[in-house]
């Protein structure tokens, strides 16, 4: 795998920093790789600000699972404590604050949804840390040179300050930390390389700047595309309803898939799914049938995904239930929790409401109860939760 770096350049947008031709002394990560005589740690920062991921936040996902792969360290890193402020980037106005309760349940969900993505399994591949380890920590003396090591100047470069700025949009001085924070991560964590979607390289390059002035040796930054979302427009987004979750049916995820414009087939083969693209069917119609198909295997299993296309065929759901296995779940739990990261629901908002609704069935008995909780698995494995008349997961231990 050292060798063999296709993995590594597989729907990467940039790399950098990048040697040209006449620059002889700056090293390339594709050299570090190589050369390496310990494992590197790969960054990847994830703010728990939502309850769902979709496919888009999977590709660094992924990505961090083939470095996984190749024999090195991944760092995901929960944002609990940068969620508190939100994000700036891409925002035309500033993120409302989470509160902490909030910060954990989406945190919980977050490493549920991304567990069939990552080895979780092998030892020394994979470290989660949260981020309220070290930056809870600071004091304001410490806050303060961290401030000190930018100008209100180079913070107003970043795209998203500097169209607020020019439309006279409020910029709250809480905002400015952010990027510092997302950038002090990486000294904490003596990162190698941060992984992060393309509006994250103003932020990356926060993290080589200040592990400079740290003393420390500067990571990479390696960034990937945005997906666009199944309209074939805009970007893939909850809010947009162009997005495809990864906590949803296996039905749904192939329904949505196998109707992705012909445009966008060759970037969605590339950036989520390992599959060699110059062996890929020809037809268009062929293509989406078999994406729909790859996608929901790697998350359900082979027997979901045949069962969603025969399913897709006839227009209807699985006619087997699915599974669901409770070892996701962190106990106690509640059940429009368990709706939730089942993939019966969309959220836990949902999830609740549905049981407000008298449209949620346990063992066939109506729940009624939108805070019903269980303190542990047995009282559930072996029952079949139900949504509806057309969404079923048998739960197992």
């Amino acid at each position: 795998m050292a060798e063999n770096l296709s993995w590594l350049r597989r729907g990467v947008a940039e790399i950098f920093p990048q040697p040209d031709a006449t620059d002889s002394e700056t090293e390339s990560l594709e050299k570090r790789l190589i050369n390496t005589p310990r494992p590197l740690r790969i960054k990847l920062g994830i703010d728990p600000t939502g309850a769902d991921i979709h496919l888009g936040h999977s590709i660094p996902v992924r990505k961090l699972r083939a470095f996984q792969d190749a024999g090195h360290t991944a760092v995901l890193i929960i944002g609990d404590f940068t969620a508190c402020i939100g994000d700036p980037t891409g925002k035309s106005e500033v993120r409302r604050q989470l509160t902490e309760a909030d910060v954990v349940q989406n945190a919980q969900t977050y490493l549920n949804q991304v567990r069939p993505i990552l080895d979780f399994d092998t030892p020394g591949r994979l470290e989660v840390r949260y981020n309220s380890e070290w930056l809870s920590q600071l004091n304001l003396g410490k806050i303060l040179e961290l401030l000190s090591t930018m100008t209100v100047g180079q913070m107003l470069a970043k795209e998203g300050f500097a169209e607020r700025y020019k439309k006279e949009n409020p910029i709250f001085l809480h905002e400015f930390l952010y990027p510092l924070m997302q950038g002090y991560d990486s000294v904490a964590i003596e990162a190698d390389v941060e992984l992060g979607g393309t509006d994250q390289k103003f932020n990356i390059a926060v993290g080589r700047d200040l592990q400079r002035y740290f003393g420390r040796q500067p990571q990479f930054g390696l960034l990937l595309p945005i997906l666009i979302g199944t309209d074939g427009v805009q970007k893939m987004s909850k809010s947009l309803g162009n997005y495809v979750g990864l906590s949803e049916h296996p039905s749904d995820k192939y329904q949505k898939l196998q109707g992705i414009p012909d445009n966008l087939l060759q970037q969605y083969f590339e950036l989520l799914t390992d599959l060699p693209l110059e062996q890929l069917p020809e037809r268009p119609r062929d293509r989406q049938e078999y994406l729909a198909w790859e996608v929901v295997r790697q998350y359900h299993g082979e027997a979901a995904a045949n069962e969603s296309r025969e399913a897709a065929k006839t227009g209807g759901k699985q006619g087997a239930i699915l599974e669901f296995s409770l070892t996701q779940v962190q106990f106690p739990a509640k059940l429009a929790y368990i709706l939730n990261v089942s993939g019966l629901c969309k959220s836990t908002g949902e999830g609740r409401r549905k049981i407000q609704e008298g449209g949620v069935r346990l063992n066939g008995e109506k729940v009624t109860d939108a805070d019903a909780s269980f303190p542990e698995p047995g009282e559930l494995a072996g029952k079949v939760l139900q949504v509806g008349k057309n969404k079923f997961v048998r739960l197992v231990g």
